[in-house]
């Protein structure tokens, strides 16, 4: 169910209202993007719709590899993946927000919130002893748990304003981009084993994932 009640405002007229609006009109723009180049050249909306999905899994590595892979450069590299990762932090972002507050009321979407918010508070105490740059440095990291996703979810519960929260998340995930695309750009163009590690990394990211459908199945039923 999707009302309005908490605070007499409709949803788009909150802050993380209007943060899932941008999420919506960036992925209409990825979208007609990819459905652009299936037109004028499938193998480039092939990369692009692969590095989406695994985006959307969880694989940040995984998508920058595979544009590394289809030899696109360092520069669209480094900004499509970006702006993927600033895609889907609106919206996780927002509806999380949306379903704690009670602005939206599905069931699914309040397990999966709950999931997030328990694995953001594992690390919030030692992201709060260094503020921004403790956030900054999480989501910087280059491990799967340190995401920007979470990293949202840390700022939010640390209560920082939503400008220092997002300049915090988005400065450490292009800093993340950015290292790891040179490293795979350096593997490529020296050791030829980038099909290797991609293959591995996809491997590990369909197993996060399938572990993540079976924990929600654990969840739902109890």
């Amino acid at each position: 169910m999707i009302h309005s009640k908490n605070q007499g405002k409709k949803i788009f007229q909150t802050s993380a209202g209007i943060i899932l609006l941008v999420g919506i009109v960036m992925s209409v723009l990825s979208l007609a993007v990819i459905w652009y180049y299936a037109i004028y050249d499938m193998e480039i909306s092939k990369a692009l719709a692969l590095v989406f999905a695994a985006h959307t899994f969880g694989g940040r590595a995984a998508g920058i590899s595979l544009c590394i892979l289809h030899e696109i450069n360092v520069f669209w590299t480094v900004f499509y993946n970006f702006y993927l990762e600033v895609l889907i932090v609106c919206f996780t972002y927002a509806l999380f927000v949306l379903s704690i507050s009670n602005y939206i009321e599905l069931r699914g979407l309040r397990l999966f919130s709950l999931r997030l918010e328990r694995k953001a508070r594992k690390h919030k105490e030692k992201i709060a002893k260094y503020g921004w740059i403790g956030l900054f440095v999480f989501v910087m990291t280059p491990l799967p748990v340190t995401g920007p996703v979470i990293g949202s979810i840390i700022g939010y519960l640390l209560k920082m304003k939503l400008l220092k929260n997002f300049s915090a998340v988005f400065l450490g995930t292009l800093a993340a981009i950015i290292i790891w695309t040179l490293f795979f750009d350096f593997l490529e163009l020296h050791l030829h084993v980038i099909r290797y590690i991609i293959g591995g990394m996809i491997v590990i990211v369909l197993l996060s994932y399938l572990n993540n459908i079976r924990t929600w199945i654990i969840e739902k039923k109890g």
